[in-house]
Order: C-alpha cells, then structure tokens, then sequence
C-alpha cells in the first residue's frame, strides 16, 4: 500500500507556476514548494521576481525563475525552453495562473482591450498547454491546473464581460483537455477562487463585495493556493475534469434574503408561507 505521507508529498516533483511574483500566484508557487517541489517561475517585471527569489532563497525553498511576458507568443515559447531546459525535457506539474481583469461596461470596450484580455486570460493558457503537453507526457502522471474564477460561472456584480467569457471557456477548456489528455496519463482540473485579498485590491472594494459572501470576508491567497496544491498532490490521482470553488460560499447563496414577514410561496406545501 502507498505510504500516506507519499499521497500528501511533491518530494522529487517538478512544476511551472506562471506569473508567480504576486498575488495568488507567489502563494501558489510557495504551497508546492513547501510540499517539497522544485518550482519555476516566470514574472513581467524582474523587480518583483528577484525580491521573491532572494525571499524564497532564504526560506530554503527550491525555486527559480526568469522574467517572461506572458502575452507574447514569443515570450512563451522562450519560457518553455528555460523551463525544458531546467528540469530536464520533462515537467511534472503546470499551474496556468495568467490573467488580467478589465472593468469595463461592454459597450465601451475597445477592440484594444477584448484582444489583450483574451490574448492574456485565454490564448496564453491554450498555448502554454500546447507547449508543456510533450513536457508533461514525458514525465508521466503530469498535472494542470488552469487558475479560473466563479466569475465564468456566475454573472458579474462589475462590468467585466470579456473576462467573464474567458473564465467561462476557461472552464470547458479544462473539461476538453481532461477529455483528449487522459490517455496521456495527463489529468488537467480547475480552481475558480471568488474574492481574493491580494495587493491589487482595495479595501473599500472589499466592503462592498464581502457583503455578498456567506462567509462574509475575503478569501487569502494561501487559500486558493491550496485547492490548488490539492489537484499537484498524489491523493488527487482520480480527479480531472474538476472545478474546484473557492469563494466562501458565494457561489451557493440563496438567490435573495427575505425580509421579516415576507410572504413566500412554498411548492412543496402548496401553500404560502410567511419567514420571520
């Protein structure tokens, strides 16, 4: 029988964390290394990536990286050729955590800003796939994880149509390839984290979107990274396919809170019924 500490263990593990300076993705990259992987990662700005290599240097962990412009056809096929080229041919584990947000009403969205948002949120991570599959295969047992969002499951409570529709493809992209690269001993799953506390994000924002959380706060970085951690680890060898929420219940809130002595109608009963 497998040992269990080897079931919750990525000792021995390679993985590729894209735009892993920042955010949820730096606590992506840190949750596999603490797990024990040998984790790359890539940054558009070198600033940000060698104060977190020197941080991560310093907490012993196993990480290495470069600066990559992740919009850029050309700045992808450079990443995979470091990252081939570092661990060997092969790549154990890819984390896709590349995005960005726009928020704007859809009739004011330039043709400028759907093609950067779907180059960024949704050409990026079809190709980045294309280009680790060999990677992927070669190693055996390879792993995805797309880093999505509930806002493609749900309609927005902000103007972000583009990205909406991205994380929406996002979703069925992670299905289909799960489908096509299971032979491939391939198993590609998704995280669609709600609200995250991350730097890019104000407080007063908080206060208006956390009213809608049944949890009624934001969630951490961390938090996000380990659903994600969940889908790299050898106990998740069945799942694929998967979306995996992590929104403090929002996706499952009721869709409206009535008022004391609301009158309501109540099916099952076929009567009405009056809450509070």
């Amino acid at each position: 029988m497998e040992a269990f500490s080897a079931r919750w263990s990525l000792k021995g593990r390679t993985a590729l964390v894209t735009c892993g300076s920042r955010g949820i993705g730096k606590a992506i990259v840190e949750e596999l290394a603490y797990f024990g992987a040998s984790v790359f990662t890539c940054s558009r700005v070198s600033s940000h990536l060698e104060e977190c290599l020197f941080e991560w240097q310093q907490a012993a962990l196993q990480v290495a990286g470069t600066v990559c412009d992740a919009g850029s056809r050309q700045g992808r096929l450079h990443l995979i050729r470091d990252v081939s080229h570092h661990f060997g041919g092969k790549l154990d584990i890819f984390v896709n955590n590349v995005g960005v947000i726009e928020v704007k009403p859809a009739i004011d969205v330039t043709e400028d800003d759907f093609a950067s948002t779907i180059s960024l949120n949704l050409e990026a991570e079809y190709h980045f796939s294309q280009l680790v599959h060999p990677l992927l295969k070669a190693a055996g047992n390879g792993r995805i994880v797309f880093v999505s969002s509930i806002l493609g499951m749900m309609t927005p409570a902000f103007p972000c149509s583009v990205y909406a529709m991205c994380k929406g493809a996002t979703n069925q992209l992670t299905r289909v390839l799960a489908a096509e690269w299971v032979k491939d001993s391939i198993l590609v799953n998704a995280v669609a984290p709600g609200v995250i506390d991350t730097e890019s994000q104000v407080a007063e924002s908080h206060s208006k979107t956390t009213r809608d959380i049944p949890m009624e706060r934001a969630g951490s970085p961390r938090e996000a990274a380990a659903a994600v951690a969940f889908f790299c680890l050898p106990c998740s060898s069945f799942c694929t396919g998967q979306i995996f929420i992590v929104d403090g219940g929002t996706t499952v809130r009721p869709a409206f809170a009535p008022s004391k002595a609301t009158t309501v109608s109540v099916p099952s009963k076929g009567r009405s019924a009056s809450l509070g």
